[in-house]
């Protein structure tokens, strides 16, 4: 929830969350629609997707209990390298080695703030040494939990480190984008269910509302029935 997600929105949303989907085996066996209207408010819906999706694959397989092995994890939907080793470390206190946007910051103002030349952007597999060489293995929850949290400090500062980073990118604006299209798309179909395309055409007027509407049909949100719409379960 909380990738490109301001903490204030989480924070409203997760116990929401929780409550309409406490178990693994509740979210599995929830209807995609009712994962997708919980959801609204977060954005990148695709994220919802993937957790549901996950929850299945975690109670066909591990019997509903989230295995801690990364390489097990990364085999799930929507988990990389990064949310596999977040959730072993988080979740079973595990020393993992990984990297994002707030550690990044803090080993970059600290390494790679004197001395190093300005013009050469900093590659995460420097700082992935670093972050192995000082990880703390006997406590690396918090240690984590500390270096994020400095890192958010950091971000504060009239220059943001990160943008020393070669993998810094600035998010693109939200209003009238292919994101802001498909928000408003999934959330017409969670609120009525069935939605024809002529209903689609008046309530969204985008030049990209078809594009859209296939794209998220391929991706396995939504299926459409002749003229009309409905989420995918």
């Amino acid at each position: 929830m909380l990738q490109q997600t301001q903490v204030s929105r989480v924070e409203k949303k997760y116990p929401e969350f929780l409550h309409a989907f406490p178990t693994m085996r509740s979210l599995a066996k929830a209807p995609t629609a009712d994962v997708l209207r919980v959801w609204q408010g977060m954005g990148y819906n695709r994220r919802a997707l993937a957790l549901k999706k996950a929850a299945e694959a975690i109670v066909s397989k591990y019997k509903g209990k989230v295995p801690n092995d990364p390489a097990l994890l990364e085999k799930l939907p929507g988990i990389g390298p990064y949310t596999a080793r977040a959730i072993s470390t988080f979740a079973f206190d595990q020393p993992e080695v990984f990297i994002e946007t707030n550690i990044r910051r803090v080993y970059i103002h600290h390494f790679f703030s004197l001395g190093y030349p300005t013009s050469k952007l900093v590659h995460d597999t420097e700082i992935m040494l670093l972050i192995e060489t000082t990880l703390d293995k006997k406590n690396p929850r918090e240690w984590y939990w500390a270096l994020m949290d400095y890192g958010a400090h950091l971000s504060k500062q009239a220059k943001n480190p990160n943008r020393k980073s070669a993998h810094y990118v600035r998010q693109s604006k939200f209003k009238g984008s292919n994101r802001e299209v498909r928000g408003k798309i999934l959330k017409l179909l969670t609120e009525r269910r069935i939605v024809t395309e002529s209903t689609l055409t008046k309530s969204i007027p985008h030049d990209n509302l078809a594009p859209n509407l296939i794209a998220l049909e391929h991706e396995g949100f939504i299926q459409k029935h002749g003229k009309t719409y409905t989420i995918k379960n």
